[in-house]
């Protein structure tokens, strides 16, 4: 796989991002801190599974614990086969212990002991007019170097512009109630990152995505907590518009090819799925993003004009609330 001048400037702009990280003062109770987070993931995990089975009408979740060997555990929720969603998973973990050699050098912070918390969702509709999303939002430390990462993106089949723009609409208002900066900062870095470069096209149509935000500034937890609490807002109003269109065999084709591309990003480029599987996660857990059914297909192209067709022009970066604003 060739390395671009673009794949090498992100890199560069990450390993900057992550130098900029100080220890936290001393005076901060990071112990504290750490445990108040780890509530608010549980609670968010909590609020999303209420709302995905309400929206649903028919599956619930199964919810089972687990223990890491090393230390910590969590709590994931899979619903299946459900009226709207074919497969839906919330996760939450809480794990600690101690990184491996190849984890130190590529974690900022001092020492071998870490501790991460965090909620990490997929959802696969089965209307393939309903796009398939993904949100984290996790909390990290190493010694006394902690930080907040996360984002939401959406991945449409057969896309729609105005829920592109609603979508990146919810998000940028969370952003803009902290920092004016953070939208547009996110928002190119979610671009960047969901990027399958052996397909040289975006994973969908992008929403935010952060990393390396300093855990003891006040408005950063602040913006960290208001960006879940978006999430719902920015994602269920699409697939109450989207659930009920009728579709057929054609368009549920398109919808397990394209997941295909789901597949390619998680297993080749996710960070999520590479530090779990790096720090010995559960692999069940893990890999509960990927899609219940898929398919690859050699040398697929669409019909031409066709609504298949119509996706290519939604995978490269948009200015959707620009678009908006100049329509």
């Amino acid at each position: 796989m060739t390395t671009t001048k673009a794949d090498v400037a992100k890199e560069s702009s990450e390993r900057s991002g992550s130098r900029l990280l100080r220890p936290v003062s001393d005076g901060f109770d990071l112990d504290g801190f750490a445990h108040s987070v780890s509530d608010t993931v549980q609670t968010l995990q909590r609020e999303i599974c209420t709302a995905i089975e309400r929206i649903d009408g028919q599956a619930t979740f199964r919810l089972d614990s687990w223990q890491r060997q090393g230390g910590g555990g969590g709590l994931t929720g899979i619903l299946s086969e459900g009226r709207v969603f074919e497969k839906a998973g919330v996760n939450t973990s809480v794990v600690h212990g101690e990184l491996t050699e190849e984890m130190q050098r590529a974690l900022p912070g001092e020492g071998p002991s870490f501790f991460a918390t965090g909620v990490s969702l997929v959802l696969h509709p089965h209307n393939p007019y309903v796009p398939t999303t993904h949100a984290n939002f996790r909390f990290l430390r190493r010694g006394r170097t902690a930080w907040f990462g996360g984002g939401a993106d959406l991945t449409p089949y057969y896309p729609f512009f105005d829920d592109a723009a609603h979508f990146h609409r919810q998000l940028a208002m969370a952003c803009d109630r902290h920092d004016p900066s953070y939208y547009p900062r996110f928002k190119s870095w979610c671009d960047d990152y969901f990027y399958l470069r052996h397909r040289q096209e975006t994973r969908g149509v992008g929403g935010i995505f952060f990393d390396y935000l300093q855990a003891d500034a006040p408005s950063v937890h602040a913006f960290w907590k208001d960006a879940g609490a978006a999430f719902l807002p920015a994602y269920l109003p699409i697939v109450e518009r989207r659930k009920d269109l009728p579709f057929g065999e054609r368009q549920r084709h398109f919808q397990l090819y394209r997941r295909g591309r789901y597949v390619e990003f998680n297993l080749l480029y996710d960070r999520g799925t590479v530090f779990g599987l790096r720090t010995d996660g559960r692999v069940e857990s893990i890999l509960m993003s990927l899609p219940p059914l898929v398919r690859w297909e050699y040398d697929f192209r669409p019909e031409p004009d066709s609504e298949e067709a119509q996706l290519g022009a939604f995978l490269r970066p948009r200015d959707y609330l620009r678009e908006v604003a100049g329509s």
